[in-house]
């Protein structure tokens, strides 16, 4: 099968043939690319599979998933394309290389957050976690996918306190939206625009550490 993503991946340098490994699979914002996304995750690298994906449809510069009508507006049907190529990609890289089934997280930022997230409700307890830097839910994703259930998944939110793409206000809304399907959610928002900070990326490297028990 021929992958429908370019991608990049990382694998521990100390890597034991015979042991499985926990992955992230990372989605980067619009105009942007997988390379990107890679620092963010460094810390991580010898302890996990990190896999980055690169949105196959050019945009400037760089790259995305999906086109939008208008800000906050995906155009539906390359949306539903994405989310349905990417949830088939993660099963390939999974049959490809050593990933650990049952430690399969995605990190996203901005529109890379919100494919994270649509695939969290799409796969439920196939993934093992999420990290949604900046981004929200679809309001047709919420009403008319067929979600699973993500009771058990383990999910970090964060968002900037200063945002001017989606305000802090859809931060708060989007962790209200997960509080109420999983006990296993962490909100955070820092002093940032529509970036990472230091600190942000400091937390949910913990964040995964723990969860995935390293």
């Amino acid at each position: 099968m021929k992958p429908a993503y370019h991608y990049e991946i990382h694998l521990p340098s100390n890597m034991d043939p015979n042991k499985k490994y926990p992955a992230i699979f990372t989605l980067h914002g619009k105009e942007s690319n997988e390379k990107n996304m890679f620092g963010l995750v460094a810390p991580l690298s010898e302890d996990f599979i990190i896999i980055g994906i690169r949105g196959d449809l050019t945009l400037g510069a760089g790259f995305q998933y999906y086109e939008l009508k208008s800000l906050g507006n995906p155009i539906r049907e390359i949306f539903d394309r994405a989310a349905q190529q990417l949830e088939t990609f993660i099963g390939y890289a999974t049959e490809k290389y050593p990933i650990d089934l049952n430690k399969r997280y995605l990190l996203g930022f901005s529109q890379g957050a919100i494919l994270s997230m649509t695939l969290a409700l799409m796969m439920g307890d196939q993934l093992k976690g999420i990290v949604a830097l900046n981004g929200y839910v679809p309001e047709f994703v919420k009403t008319e996918y067929p979600t699973r259930s993500v009771e058990g998944l383990s999910v970090f939110v964060s968002h900037g306190e200063f945002d001017t793409v989606f305000p802090l206000s859809v931060g708060h809304e989007t962790a209200a939206y997960f509080q109420k399907l999983t006990p296993n959610l962490t909100f955070k928002t820092y002093p940032t625009d529509h970036g990472v900070s230091e600190e942000n990326q400091q937390d949910f490297v913990n964040w995964l550490k723990g969860d995935a028990g390293i």
